[in-house]
């Protein structure tokens, strides 16, 4: 009898076996978030191992590929993939040949189907420069002493048979971005650093503080903070004289890097010119309150859900500006439970959760937030007076360009030399578009319009 049940018990395990060798999930696994009215591809290379799973994240629009998630179980048909370092985790049960689940990251959560397919390259974008390029590069870096000694690394770019040329620091927009600004498959500034060096202009481009190979914590960092690591890279560039003339070292900021530039130029004399591209001339109530009105008109939200998200929004903005702690955040919370009960498109009340609820007031109380809505940007305007050009795109639904070209005009009209220009058909990152929305940012192929490139070299290259 109990060779016979040890007998069972192999047939059993020899079953389980095969079951779970009939499961196996390695190979590459294919589906797509549904975010702001935008397609965004997800992409988990599973691989199996000795003990278990391992994956990889591709998120393919935003140039991303092989990130290594932290942990892969799959039990009893359920699969989870966690990667703490984006705060992602993923959920889902094998049937029918696929995995139906959910994506949560951040207190968001989406539906998320994936169907097995094939890994597919790296796609380069047209505008993308290929080595060898025909100036100069050189991987530098360079200390902010004024912020415990941080180190940021960098790239800078000089042209070839120009003497003691130009050079221009570029400036990222919100959010951590290594030094090419890369975001959703482009890489704004590697194109325009390109350009500029073939026109003879040199160019300092770097990771933000605590991204990429730059050292700091970004995540306690303002506008402030991100001035002061400018001035460290000026302070870079006067040590140069071998390569750059350290009389003409100019600040080019996008976005936000467009409100941070006239903040070093206001309290240092030494900066030659000043481009802002898609740059904020208007305090960031103003910026985030026209910003999200105009995103959900283009994403087809109804009038009453727009209307009901403004008044809060408004309200929480000059709380967050005016922060006095835990008494704001509850005020926070009260505004957008309210809120909940206004909305009435299934769509805002699927993303107006108790998670992203927590989430938002997070965001709302970090001390960049606070300090971008409490900032006007007329106050350094006021203040400086090299030469600035400041253009933006027709069809930029975050920085919207008559409200914000027409405040930096005002904040500037003591200055003798000012440059203001809209571009026809250009979005938020100066590419040609139809509607300028977030969810054809990706599919466009085009990272920077070249007139828009041109008019920047040009206007530089008059003055220096």
């Amino acid at each position: 009898m109990q060779s016979f049940i040890k007998l069972v018990f192999k047939l059993a395990f020899l079953l389980g076996t095969l079951v779970a060798s009939a499961q196996d999930v390695s190979g590459t696994w294919k589906g797509a978030l549904s975010i702001q009215g935008m397609e965004l591809p997800i992409v988990f290379n599973i691989s199996q191992t000795d003990d278990g799973y391992t994956t990889t994240l591709d998120s393919p629009k935003q140039n991303a590929y092989d990130m290594p998630t932290d942990k892969t179980t799959f039990a009893e048909n359920k699969l989870t993939i966690t990667y703490a370092q984006i705060g992602m985790e993923y959920n889902a049960t094998y049937e029918d040949g696929a995995f139906k689940g959910t994506f949560n990251q951040n207190g968001q959560t989406f539906p998320l189907e994936l169907k097995k397919g094939k890994k597919e390259p790296k796609k380069i974008k047209p505008q993308e420069p290929k080595k060898p390029y025909p100036y100069a590069v050189e991987e530098v870096t360079f200390i902010n002493e004024s912020a415990g000694d941080i180190k940021f690394s960098g790239t800078l770019t000089i042209p070839a048979n120009v003497k003691n040329p130009s050079v221009a620091i570029l400036i990222t927009g919100s959010g951590p971005q290594n030094r090419d600004e890369e975001l959703l498959g482009h890489k704004p500034f590697l194109v325009l650093a390109d350009h500029l060096t073939r026109q003879g202009i040199a160019v300092l481009r770097y990771d933000d503080r605590g991204t990429a190979k730059s050292e700091g914590d970004f995540s306690s960092a303002t506008s402030f903070d991100f001035a002061s690591d400018v001035e460290a890279a000026m302070a870079y560039l006067q040590t140069r004289k071998d390569v750059v003339n350290v009389t003409k070292i100019g600040l080019i900021g996008h976005s936000e890097g467009g409100l941070i530039a006239p903040i070093v130029a206001a309290r240092n004399k030494n900066v030659a010119f000043c481009v802002l591209l898609a740059g904020p001339g208007v305090d960031g109530q103003k910026v985030l309150l026209t910003q999200g009105k105009r995103a959900a008109e283009l994403e087809g939200y109804p009038a009453n859900d727009i209307a009901a998200s403004q008044e809060a929004s408004a309200k929480i903005y000059k709380i967050s500006a005016n922060y006095q702690g835990e008494a704001s955040k509850k005020e926070m919370i009260a505004i957008l439970e309210d809120l909940k009960t206004k909305i009435t498109s299934e769509k805002g009340k699927a993303e107006l959760t108790d998670a992203t609820i927590k989430k938002q007031v997070e965001v709302f109380t970090a001390p960049w937030m606070r300090t971008f809505l409490g900032y006007d940007p007329q106050v350094s305007l006021v203040k400086v007076n090299c030469p600035v050009l400041a253009i933006n795109g027709e069809k930029d639904f975050q920085v919207l360009p008559k409200l914000n070209l027409d405040a930096i005009k005002k904040g500037l009209q003591h200055n003798k030399d000012v440059t203001i220009k809209e571009f026809k058909n250009l979005n938020h990152l100066f590419q040609t578009s139809e509607t300028g929305a977030l969810s054809e940012y990706a599919d466009i192929e085009e990272t920077f319009a070249p007139v828009a490139l041109h008019f920047v070299s040009e206007w530089i290259n008059a003055r220096f």
